[in-house]
């Protein structure tokens, strides 16, 4: 059979050679019996060094031991299909490959070894961190119509002076906005100074807006500057402002039409220099109708508005989203996870997400902390964002084949993937349950 094996090989060489994917062979043992031009030019290892060799130790992928694609191929009949891996070539560098597995079987239907074949995809992550360049503005990340008009006009705000009000439900990123807006303008050396003013309460928000001299008030023995005073030419950002008092709107409103300010318990008058942005997640608007905010300081804080979408509004930006986090949380983390697999993202995809961007960026974070290397899958992600039966009957677009598979999926994953409970669940024998699996190839994620 070896030798049989080797006859097609050599027949079928300048085949195999002439194709731009990564080809090589091993057989029961692991070891390699054949390796192609691709795949010396992607691993940087010459063919004469690679054949004898075991896969593992000319491929060097860091799933190697945890979930090598070929094993799971050969031992349990798991085929890969493009699956995204890292390898550390020759020279040491360490790139992306996406990996597809098939067994190879003899006469007698026994496995006598694998295929691998392989893609290197560093062209593709160069192209990928091209498109995430021409589609950010600083740290924000969006392709939506609505957030890409306002990544137009931001420039022309950063250079302005005039105050900034941020709109927007909590999670959906006014403070990186307000950030940026910082960062682009002429005073982007000077300090960029933020305070959430829901989270202070009024007996502290004066003074910590202001400042104190010693004697002001109880415990206080010695002065202490406050947030305009630390701001100095630089900006200033009061995150939702729509939760402060009357009284503190009063002496809000003072400050910004003077541009002075004096600290509790001084009789000195300080210049207020900094850039004042202010961001509020409650229709001010609306409050001014009620009396419950102050007319004339919502005209003062109210030159430019910004007013930002929520995630649900722009669900095209969550693939995009989901592989910045996924970047940063390997660089954190050190791990090496290489994605989302569709079950994952099509819940991402459906999810509610009143929590915006946050949201998204905590669901992704609890998935790294369940997930060690390969795919986050849908029993990584938190349970309240995977979709329910009802979830996938109201999807759109799905044939019968397909609303089916993602039933039984969802009620696997439900069931951390107990076969007898699924089964009581979907109410259908335990025999019919596993045929279905079968059929639609489903399988538990690696960890």
């Amino acid at each position: 059979m070896k030798s049989s094996f080797k006859l097609f090989l050599s027949q079928y060489q300048s085949i195999l050679d002439s194709i731009s994917d990564g080809v090589l062979a091993i057989n029961a043992d692991m070891t390699i019996i054949f390796f192609n031009r691709a795949a010396e030019r992607i691993t940087k290892v010459p063919r004469s060094e690679a054949v004898g060799r075991r896969c593992f130790e000319v491929m060097r992928v860091e799933i190697c031991e945890s979930a090598c694609c070929l094993k799971q191929t050969m031992f349990r009949g798991e085929r890969c299909e493009d699956v995204p891996v890292y390898i550390v070539r020759a020279d040491n560098k360490r790139i992306p490959i996406a990996v597809t597995t098939s067994v190879m079987l003899g006469k007698d239907g026994q496995v006598i070894g694998g295929v691998e074949t392989f893609r290197d995809l560093s062209e593709i992550n160069q192209l990928r961190q091209a498109f995430f360049k021409a589609h950010a503005f600083e740290n924000i990340i969006s392709k939506n119509n609505k957030m890409t008009e306002l990544f137009t006009i931001l420039p022309q705000v950063a250079e302005s002076r005039a105050s900034v009000l941020i709109q927007g439900d909590s999670g959906t990123g006014k403070e990186l906005f307000a950030r940026a807006i910082h960062n682009q303008g002429p005073r982007k050396k000077e300090p960029f100074i933020a305070i959430n003013c829901g989270a202070l309460p009024e007996t502290l928000i004066e003074s910590e807006l202001f400042g104190y001299k010693a004697g002001a008030f109880t415990d206080a023995r010695r002065d202490k500057p406050g947030r305009f005073a630390l701001a100095g030419e630089g900006t200033i950002f009061l995150d939702e402002i729509g939760d402060i008092s009357p009284a503190m709107q009063v002496r809000l409103l003072r400050v910004l039409e003077n541009r002075t300010f004096s600290p509790l318990g001084s009789t000195k008058t300080l210049q207020m220099k900094a850039r004042v942005i202010t961001a509020t997640h409650r229709d001010l608007e609306a409050l001014v109708a009620q009396n419950a905010f102050r007319q004339d300081l919502y005209f003062r804080i109210n030159v430019v508005k910004l007013k930002l979408p929520k995630l649900t509004d722009r669900r095209e930006d969550i693939p995009l989203l989901v592989t910045h986090f996924i970047d940063r949380f390997n660089t954190i983390t050190g791990k090496r996870i290489a994605g989302v697999t569709d079950a994952a993202m099509a819940a991402l995809m459906r999810h509610h997400w009143p929590g915006n961007v946050r949201e998204l960026e905590n669901a992704l974070e609890h998935a790294f902390v369940l997930c060690r290397s390969g795919m986050i899958d849908l029993p990584h992600l938190p349970e309240h964002v995977w979709p329910t039966v009802q979830d996938a009957g109201t999807t759109g677009g799905l044939s019968l084949r397909e609303h089916e598979r993602q039933v039984v999926l969802n009620a696997l994953v439900r069931n951390r993937w107990r076969r007898m409970a699924t089964a009581r669940e979907l109410k259908i024998d335990k025999n019919t349950l596993r045929r279905k699996i079968e059929a639609y190839g489903l399988r538990p994620p690696q960890n």
